[in-house]
């Protein structure tokens, strides 16, 4: 009897000293985080499942009220709204913050720099990118969880663009920023403006051609209804999104919900891979069997164009923190061989 006092004894301290770990299981997170995509897009849907395997993996644990079509505050916005606590998480993609610091350039759309979405990601999980790009979200008082990468954008155009030759004298509507600089040195005049305007500016003839998307969301835009020609697969752009949370937010969560909103983000970036793999594949089938013309770049004209950019990134790198990502990126494209000679 003596012997089983003592056996209870024991096994109810060992209960109470593990107590805590059973009432940290049980801590609520509750997290409001808004994305640009509308909720019926790919990535839209892509977003939901996100959540859903989120609070399935937490056991309810965590709670995502997720805001699509950026409902809450514009794209632009939606970074600063959760430093703020507007907010607690961004779903949108680091370029929008390049006028804070052109760092963010280069995790948001590293242009000329990686050929599929898989390089891309192994920089950030396996090439030191996630330190380096923690560095400077950290700065601004976010966390940055993970991304996810839908893959190379395409040209779209009313003339050929077989190579970099096509470019000069080629009229096309651009977003801001460094890709400006960029084509202008190829020769080509970008026009800045916004990406609702493209249709118009096509079919008026204002502009020859757009970067706009990815040929899958090119088609649905209806640009293949004036344009003939494309680049597939692209290689001058692979935007980013990320998951950025307040950073006081993020530390506060209990360590396996931060483990399962991290691990759920490197699961959604496979799924947006290859979803994106397979609608872009699709839709260029389906041009090309329409008679578009569908332009699959050499190895050695996608380099020229690489060095070009890789000579722009450097100009663009104005910050010290701008300055170690680009050295970041330059020595992990050199152990990929992706380096311009």
């Amino acid at each position: 009897m003596k012997i089983r006092n003592i056996l209870c004894t024991t096994l109810l301290a060992t209960s109470f000293a593990a107590a805590p770990s059973f009432a940290d299981a049980d801590q609520q997170t509750s997290l409001r985080i808004q994305t640009l995509f509308p909720q019926e897009s790919p990535s839209g849907k892509l977003a939901t499942e996100f959540v859903e395997s989120v609070e399935r993996m937490s056991a309810g644990g965590i709670d995502i009220e997720l805001f699509y079509s950026s409902s809450v505050v514009k794209s632009v916005e939606t970074f600063d709204a959760a430093v703020s606590g507007i907010l607690d998480c961004d779903m949108t993609g680091g370029s929008y913050q390049t006028g804070k610091n052109p760092a963010f350039q280069f995790v948001g759309d590293i242009m000329g720099g990686y050929d599929t979405p898989y390089q891309q990601l192994s920089w950030l999980y396996f090439g030191g990118g996630l330190e380096a790009a923690q560095k400077l979200y950290n700065a601004y008082d976010m966390q940055l969880v993970g991304w996810w990468v839908p893959g190379q954008e395409s040209l779209s155009s009313i003339r050929p663009l077989a190579g970099p030759e096509d470019l000069k004298g080629w009229k096309f509507r651009s977003p801001p920023g460094m890709e400006t600089k960029i084509f202008e040195k190829l020769g080509a005049s970008p026009v800045v403006m916004d990406f609702t305007e493209v249709f118009t500016a096509l079919e008026t003839g204002i502009i020859d051609g757009a970067d706009a998307a990815g040929v899958a969301t090119n088609v649905s835009l209806g640009l293949f209804d004036i344009v003939q020609h494309a680049t597939f697969p692209g290689f001058h752009s692979m935007p980013s999104d990320h998951l950025a949370c307040n950073k006081a937010v993020w530390d506060a969560m209990p360590e396996h919900h931060r483990e399962i909103l991290s691990v759920a983000m490197e699961s959604l970036a496979l799924r947006t891979a290859l979803t994106f793999d397979k609608v872009n594949g699709e839709a260029a089938a389906g041009l090309k069997a329409k008679g578009v013309a569908i332009y699959d770049w050499s190895r050695e004209d996608r380099q020229q164009f690489r060095k070009v950019a890789q000579e722009t990134w450097v100009e663009f790198a104005t910050t010290p923190e701008a300055k170690a990502l680009v050295d970041s990126h330059l020595a992990y494209l050199g152990q990929l061989g992706l380096v311009s000679e």
